[in-house]
């Protein structure tokens, strides 16, 4: 393993318990962010503040169901905070919570990551295709 990684366990149990697999707090992180539309929406938020309409017209093929239950459950992870106007009718408006805000460096290094590496990853796919 790398100097550099210091935080990866040189080596895991073979084989990988799959209590401890599913208990791992980074499995738990990837299955959260893994998902159709939460790094988009982690995206968008990150830029500012939206009111619910206005993020579902910035995410084309998103249903409100969906947009709804992608930022319920960012909410309760603590991610997203959300704060309904006294309007009539109400108005609500989502934004990153201090722990959302603090995943946009580590996301933005994966997406800078899989941008630098995407040509290999579709060469080795293709290579792969027969």
């Amino acid at each position: 393993m790398s100097t550099t990684h210091t935080d990866v366990p040189a080596s895991l149990p073979h084989p990988v318990p799959a209590a401890e697999y599913q208990a791992c707090p980074v499995t738990d992180v990837m299955r959260l962010l893994g998902d159709k539309w939460t790094l988009l929406l982690i995206t968008l938020l990150g830029r500012r503040p939206y009111r619910f309409n206005e993020l579902h017209r910035a995410v084309d093929g998103i249903s409100q169901r969906m947009l709804t239950r992608t930022l319920r459950s960012l909410e309760v992870d603590g991610l997203v905070e959300r704060e309904v106007f006294p309007t009539v009718p109400p108005s609500v408006e989502y934004r990153l919570s201090p722990l959302g805000v603090s995943l946009l460096e580590p996301v933005s290094a994966l997406a800078a990551w899989a941008v630098g590496h995407h040509a290999e990853i579709t060469r080795a796919r293709g290579s792969t295709e027969n």
